[in-house]
C-alpha cells in the first residue's frame, strides 16, 4: 500500500527535525578545556600550645565487685572534691571519665576476683593551676599528660597562615603560567582547608613515674603546635 504524499511529506519533515536536532547537539557539545593547570599551595605557621590535660586514674581490686565499685566511687569522689575547688570556666574544666568493672579468673576458669578503674580528667588553659593539682590528689595517679591548642589560638592564626597559603597559591600560578608561556590566568576552581595541630592528645605516662609525681607539682613543658593552611584548584592560563 502506497503512503499518501502528505504522509510522506511528513515523514520526510521529521526525519529532517531530528537530524537537526541531532546536529545542534553535537556542536552544543563544549570542547575539552585547554592550558588548565592543576597546583596546590600550603603554609603552616608553628604556635605555642595552651591547653594542658591531665587524665588520673585509679585502680582498685578484691575479691567482691561491690566493694571495689565502692572504693573506686570513693577514690574518684575524693579527687573530684578537690580538682573542683580550682575550676574556673574557660581556664579548667573537670569532669569524671572512664568507669570499668571486670571479674579476675583463676587458672581454671572461676572468678577469683574483680578489678576495676575510673578515671577523672582536668584540662584548660591555666596550666599552673592543674600541675599544682597533680600534688593534692592521693586518691589518684596521672595515667596521661597531653598538650594542645585552644580553639582561640589556633583560629587566631588561621587566617594569616590562609592568606599566606592564598599568595603562594597565587604566586606559583603566575610562575607556572609564565614557564609555560602564558601571560597571565584566571582561577577556575579553588579548595581552601586548614588543619588541626599536629599531636597533642594526652600520652600514656609510665605508672613508677606517675607514682613519683603523687606528692609534687606537675613539671609543664607545653611545646608547639603546628597549623596549616592548603590551597589546592585549577588556574586557566591566558
Amino acid at each position: 500500500m502506497q503512503q499518501q504524499p502528505s504522509t510522506r511529506r511528513a515523514l520526510i519533515g521529521l526525519a529532517t527535525a531530528l537530524a537537526s536536532l541531532t546536529a545542534s547537539a553535537q556542536t552544543a557539545v563544549a570542547p575539552p578545556p585547554q592550558a588548565v593547570l592543576n597546583l596546590a599551595a600550603t603554609a603552616q605557621v608553628e604556635v605555642a600550645k595552651d591547653v594542658l590535660s591531665v587524665v588520673f586514674s585509679a585502680t582498685r581490686e578484691g575479691p567482691d565487685a561491690g566493694v571495689v565499685q565502692n572504693a573506686l566511687k570513693q577514690a574518684i569522689d575524693t579527687a573530684l572534691t578537690e580538682a573542683r575547688k580550682i575550676a574556673k570556666p574557660g581556664a579548667v574544666d573537670v569532669q569524671t571519665a572512664n568507669f570499668s568493672l571486670y571479674p579476675r579468673y583463676n587458672s581454671k576458669g572461676a572468678i577469683n576476683g574483680w578489678q576495676g578503674n575510673a578515671e577523672l580528667v582536668v584540662e584548660g588553659r591555666d596550666m599552673q593551676a592543674i600541675a599544682q593539682l597533680t600534688g593534692r590528689l592521693p586518691t589518684v595517679t596521672i595515667a596521661r599528660v597531653g598538650y594542645t591548642l585552644s580553639r582561640e589560638a589556633r583560629e587566631k592564626v588561621e587566617a594569616d597562615v590562609t592568606a599566606q597559603a592564598i599568595a603562594r597559591y597565587r604566586a606559583k600560578a603566575a610562575d607556572m603560567a609564565k614557564q609555560f608561556g602564558y601571560g597571565s590566568f584566571t582561577i577556575r576552581e579553588v579548595n581552601v582547608m586548614t588543619n588541626e595541630p599536629n599531636g597533642g592528645g594526652p600520652v600514656p605516662m609510665m605508672r613508677a613515674k606517675a607514682e613519683m609525681m603523687a606528692d609534687q607539682a606537675l613539671p609543664v613543658e607545653p611545646g608547639k603546635g603546628t597549623v596549616s593552611a592548603t590551597v589546592s584548584g585549577t588556574v586557566q592560563m591566558k
